[in-house]
């Protein structure tokens, strides 16, 4: 009973604390909670959960935060998340639903999320490494000069210029097209070598340092590591009644500002099932320990199993409403995987 009711006394000083950002003391725990017990009681439980390191008086006022810690506690223990309103869902459904490419739908959903959360948003983009090949397309733009478009199986499109040693034959290039569709289309890149290789033997010899060179060059963009990016909006919103990040803003700013950072990020919030939570020091970098990092995976993989191909991100402040994020977080990842799924 006693760890019940002091789990609800953490609660209500994490709601506190987010809505009105000034350290919470019992009088206003006992005004604003109907806790069901006594003012000396819920001191004694304020006692109790700062011996436990949850809380913390922060310099000499009469208040409690709560710490990283505490703020575990509070998301581990989470029963209920309010689902978004019938109008909320409609607006992502209509705001997401215009998106003509993967560029605009990724555009508009790291908008959409930091409008929603008032925070930073990023997604990333689809893995080249982790999505299928839809389509090969090689475009003659000159006598030597081959125009290699792969597109993958959500939409994300690269483009690369083969300079070749002799001029082109236009029904060569339009067989390789075929047979490469026909050899790769739904492969990944692990299965693509085997499939790749078959086609030297359809091929005519003098046509074989073509394919080789249309081959390497897909091989080498869906292997690369240049693909991983990410996109980042709603940074001024680290400074809009932030205060706990507004304190520490330079190295927030400076992690948000290497790519490699945030997808080493993303990367370790992959390990996590479902909605990723990761606070404060649990980030493992010095310049976000005044700062909580929710994330989820969107879309699914080749075959299907629901293994993410990319994720999305809200940044924000250690004090942050945490339900209303990952509710936020999860049904934009929701939507972004249901558009790339079409």
């Amino acid at each position: 009973m006693a760890e019940d009711r002091r789990l609800d006394v953490l609660r209500a000083i994490v709601e506190d604390y987010v809505s009105t950002k000034e350290p919470v003391g019992s009088r206003a725990l006992v005004e604003r909670h109907s806790l069901g017990v006594s003012p000396a009681t819920i001191r004694n439980d304020m006692a109790a959960l700062e011996e436990a390191g949850l809380i913390v008086q922060p310099h000499t006022s009469a208040g409690r935060v709560p710490t990283d810690k505490g703020y575990r506690l509070f998301v581990d223990r989470l029963a209920t998340l309010k689902p978004l309103s019938t109008p909320e869902r409609r607006a992502i459904e209509t705001f997401m639903q215009d998106a003509v490419d993967l560029d605009d739908v990724v555009d508009r959903a790291v908008r959409l999320l930091a409008q929603l959360t008032h925070q930073v948003a990023v997604v990333q983009y689809p893995s080249l490494r982790r999505t299928a090949l839809r389509h090969v397309e090689l475009v003659p733009v000159a006598e030597r000069h081959l125009l290699v478009v792969i597109i993958t199986e959500h939409g994300r499109v690269e483009q690369r210029t083969l300079e070749l040693a002799d001029p082109m034959d236009l029904a060569t290039v339009a067989r390789l097209r075929m047979l490469l569709n026909v050899a790769a289309a739904g492969r990944r890149l692990s299965d693509l070598d085997a499939a790749l290789a078959g086609i030297a033997d359809e091929v005519e010899p003098e046509s074989g340092a073509l394919l080789h060179a249309v081959v390497g060059v897909i091989e080498d963009t869906l292997a690369g590591e240049s693909e991983e990016r990410v996109v980042v909006a709603g940074t001024a919103n680290l400074v809009r009644g932030n205060t706990d990040v507004a304190r520490t803003l330079s190295p927030v700013l400076e992690a948000l500002e290497e790519q490699v950072v945030l997808l080493r990020l993303l990367s370790d919030a992959a390990e996590d099932e479902g909605v990723s939570v990761r606070i404060g020091r649990e980030t493992r970098h010095e310049g976000l320990i005044e700062a909580s990092l929710v994330s989820s995976g969107y879309g699914t993989d080749a075959d299907g199993g629901g293994t993410a191909v990319a994720r999305i991100a809200s940044l924000g402040p250690l004090r942050m409403d945490y339900p209303g994020t990952i509710v936020s977080v999860r049904a934009v990842a929701r939507y972004l995987s249901r558009i790339l799924a079409n």
